[in-house]
């Protein structure tokens, strides 16, 4: 019960974009590896690597729907300044960029890597490495767009100052009452 009782709170709907937004930038970031890795490799040893690409950017791309969701909660509870709110727009409207180009370029992927195979063709130095190469172009625009939004949200918060709207009450459970004792002062007195 004691463990209990040490748990922070849940936190809310707007509390939570500073916590899943670091997943979709770190998959979306790795994939390009994976597929340079199986741009590298002999087709039939690369292509595990590139549906693992697939998988990063499937779940990245996934994540930026719920980063996108948590953030506009999060933006409406923020304290504004007009510093803050130039930022804000800025950083949401690279926000709803980013999510559109990792949509489209997850699915132009998925293509490149199921397309060949649902006709039936067998893979080519153009199907297994001249596309991918190609693909990894347009991706890197989409990276950088990726990179100015973090750096747009980053700037909100250590420039800014801005703040996840954790509710007063989530402070005040967190500090020590009269009722909460220490287990080790607990265990100091017996």
């Amino acid at each position: 019960m004691i463990a209990l009782q040490a748990l922070p709170p849940i936190p809310s709907w707007t509390e939570l974009h500073p916590l899943v937004i670091h997943f979709p930038i770190a998959l979306l970031l790795v994939a390009p590896l994976f597929i340079v890795a199986g741009i590298l490799m002999s087709p039939s040893k690369g292509r595990p690597f590139l549906i693992a690409a697939l998988a990063l950017m499937l779940l990245g791309t996934a994540g930026t729907f719920l980063a996108v969701a948590t953030g506009e909660a999060a933006g409406e509870v923020a304290q504004r300044t007009a510093a803050v709110s130039a930022v804000l727009e800025r950083h949401e409207d690279l926000a709803e960029t980013t999510r559109i180009v990792f949509s489209v370029l997850t699915l132009i992927f998925a293509a490149l890597l199921f397309l060949p195979r649902l006709l039936k063709r067998e893979a080519t130095t153009i199907s297994a490495r001249i596309l991918p190469l190609a693909f990894l172009l347009f991706y890197s625009a989409g990276a950088v767009i990726l990179v100015n939004t973090a750096h747009n949200g980053g700037r909100l918060v250590h420039e800014l100052g801005v703040r996840a709207g954790f509710a007063q009450s989530n402070e005040a459970s967190s500090a020590p009452t009269s009722n909460t004792t220490d287990v080790h002062e607990t265990k100091a007195e017996r």
